[in-house]
């Protein structure tokens, strides 16, 4: 019983001297600089509902204006938030969103849509945390019908 408990002791002490060396090894949480004239507010006719919608649900992983919670500071945790915001930048920034052509950003539009009605937007990994960000069924009527209206805009530039 006494060389069990020893190793429990050792091994305990051995996971936490890993998990403190994993704090000296974490990738970069990076807010690279926004021109406001690039982002969606600028380039797509936003309305008050819609703008605290995406500020809600959506800016934190799909802008470069990520509000970086205390537990990404913690590896390995850290390590999967900021997966996480780096794989949602590269499929859709909106502090980017003057990067795109009209027919791609009415492509991201229609997503936008598809996306939430599926469930498949937010990541219920986040809205696990940040129960403002789940959608209510009238956040996602409002997004789809802001998303049909702003590809209809496109179309006829």
């Amino acid at each position: 019983m006494k060389r069990a408990l020893k190793v429990l002791k050792w091994a305990a002490l051995v996971v936490v001297v890993v998990l403190v060396g994993l704090q000296f090894v974490r990738p970069a949480r990076t807010n690279p600089a926004v021109d406001q004239s690039q982002t969606i507010h600028a380039r797509q006719q936003v309305n008050p509902q819609v703008a605290a919608i995406l500020d809600r649900s959506c800016q934190d992983c799909h802008s470069n204006t990520t509000r970086w919670p205390w537990y990404s500071n913690v590896a390995p945790v850290s390590w999967f938030v900021i997966d996480h915001v780096n794989h949602a930048r590269s499929h859709m920034n909106l502090s980017e969103w003057g990067s795109l052509d009209n027919r791609k950003a009415s492509k991201k539009l229609e997503e936008i849509c598809e996306e939430v009605q599926d469930g498949e937007m937010p990541l219920e990994s986040y809205t696990y945390i940040h129960w403002s960000a789940k959608l209510s069924l009238d956040d996602v009527k409002t997004l789809c019908e802001w998303t049909t209206a702003e590809r209809a805009r496109i179309a006829s530039r």
